[in-house]
């Protein structure tokens, strides 16, 4: 497969983006790809030669997409190969679940808060505003989603 300089550039950006939120960086040029690439299904070999991969950086790679169902694989009848592809079906859901995890953080936060001596008094009062900043951002967030939802 033959990508564009400006598909290749996208590729390269995404990737760098993904990496400072610690995902490695083999499993962002492959995610990258199935974002950018013409074609909406891709076989490992595809992906192994258009990002200049190894087997296993493939391999591990497309194993970790499909662990946090970023892609999934469909076979074709009588082709013996695996077809791989984006789960843009669920980006919704993803996302309701990764700022599930704020809301997670800021029950342990409130527990801390709880058991912070009274003589660190700013930095309690400091601690007490990102958890108020959590609750409202989550239920905003809970709020919008929901309407997002009815606009369907």
């Amino acid at each position: 497969m033959v990508l564009t300089e400006k598909q290749k550039e996208l590729i390269e950006q995404f990737g760098v983006l993904n990496e400072k939120y610690g995902l490695p960086p083999a499993e962002c040029r492959v995610w990258g790809l199935f974002l950018v690439a013409d074609k909406v299904e891709l076989t490992f070999d595809e992906i192994r030669e258009t990002l200049n991969l190894s087997k296993s950086g493939t391999s591990n790679a497309l194993h970790t997409l499909q662990m946090t169902n970023h892609i999934e694989y469909i076979t074709k009848l009588g082709d013996r190969k695996r077809y791989f592809r984006c789960r843009m079906s669920n980006w919704t859901q993803m996302t309701q679940e990764n700022f599930a995890k704020f809301d997670d953080l800021n029950v342990i936060l409130k527990e801390i808060l709880k058991t912070r001596s009274p003589k660190t008094e700013a930095f309690n009062k400091d601690l007490k505003k990102v958890t108020e900043f959590l609750d409202f951002i989550y239920k905003e967030i809970t709020v919008a989603i929901q309407k997002w939802e009815k606009r369907k």
